[in-house]
């Protein structure tokens, strides 16, 4: 299959590679291969694929993984992760400009070395700027809704879309923007400051993080949104797993987290399988006690 989907692909300057193993990208460490796995050479060469692929052909975009479960059945179709071009980050004036590849906080940091204040949340949102895009990222009280002024995407047939904050349609981790946009840039807004007081509010969040997450183990971050305050009596996410009885509850070498109710790890050999079971096993206690549906947050993909 993998073979004669690779011959009615277009030709690239990038690269195919058929039945890629995902797994060293997943921040999970789980899940099965991409049919086939195309690498662009640059926006030029993205777009000139997607203007002259078949049809009907499936596309999965995938960034570092960090909010991403791919079930252990891999992902049928190209799945496309943006390389090092994709990546660059430049000043300009009181903004960033920031490839859709370029990690949250290596922004943080350029933002912060800029002596740019504003964007120092990102240091603490794992995965990069497209994924931030798609998810309306964010945490300790901002999202990237406040400090968008314009998205670069392409569309399904090649061409190039530019969106305002306002044209993405933001909400609470998600936007309206078409689902079969890639996100090539971002123009992102910041305000004049001191850089060594920039990079100490930066730093307060990064010890702040850790010291509540489990940052060091293999998770897919925080794993379901928080529901509507009305109706969980303003109880977050973890709060609600918590008096679930759902801290430390395991399935195989999946575990929700110990440190942090709103994550679950892989502590060895978990498959994909395994950690969305224990996430749903996570909703059932849930609804069960409360009446609550938990949403899920992280991205799950593929086939079993």
């Amino acid at each position: 299959m993998s073979v004669a989907l690779c011959e009615s692909l277009p030709r690239v300057r990038g690269s195919y590679t058929a039945n890629a193993p995902l797994k060293d990208h997943l921040w999970f460490r789980s899940g099965g291969p991409a049919e086939i796995l195309f690498r662009p050479a640059d926006l030029e060469d993205l777009q000139a694929f997607l203007g002259a692929r078949p049809a009907q052909l499936s596309i999965t975009i995938i960034g570092v993984g960090s909010n991403l479960l791919v079930r252990d059945g891999g992902i049928a179709g190209v799945v496309i992760r943006l390389p090092a071009t994709f990546a660059k980050v430049a000043t300009e004036g009181d903004c960033i400009r920031a490839g859709a590849a370029a990690l949250d906080a290596s922004v943080a940091r350029a933002a912060a070395d800029a002596g740019l204040a504003g964007l120092e949340f990102l240091r603490g949102v794992p995965g990069t700027i497209g994924g931030a895009l798609r998810m309306n990222a964010g945490c300790y009280g901002r999202e990237i809704k406040d400090v968008l002024i314009e998205a670069t995407a392409v569309d399904a047939k090649g061409g190039l879309v530019r969106l305002t904050a306002q044209d993405m349609g933001f909400g609470y981790r998600g936007c309206a923007a078409a689902a079969d946009l890639i996100f090539a840039e971002a123009l992102l807004r910041g305000s004049r400051d001191d850089p060594a007081t920039v990079r100490a509010r930066m730093d307060a969040l990064v010890q702040e993080r850790e010291a509540a997450q489990p940052v060091r183990a293999k998770t897919g971050g925080s794993t379901f949104k928080n529901p509507d305050p009305a109706r969980s009596a303003g109880r977050k996410a973890w709060q609600l797993i918590d008096e679930s009885g759902c801290r430390g509850l395991r399935r195989g070498d999946a575990q929700v987290s110990e440190k942090h109710c709103n994550f679950l790890i892989n502590t060895g050999a978990a498959t994909s399988a395994d950690i969305e079971a224990l996430g749903e096993e996570v909703r059932a206690r849930v609804a069960e006690k409360f009446g609550i549906e938990l949403e899920w947050e992280i991205k799950r993909v593929g086939v079993a």
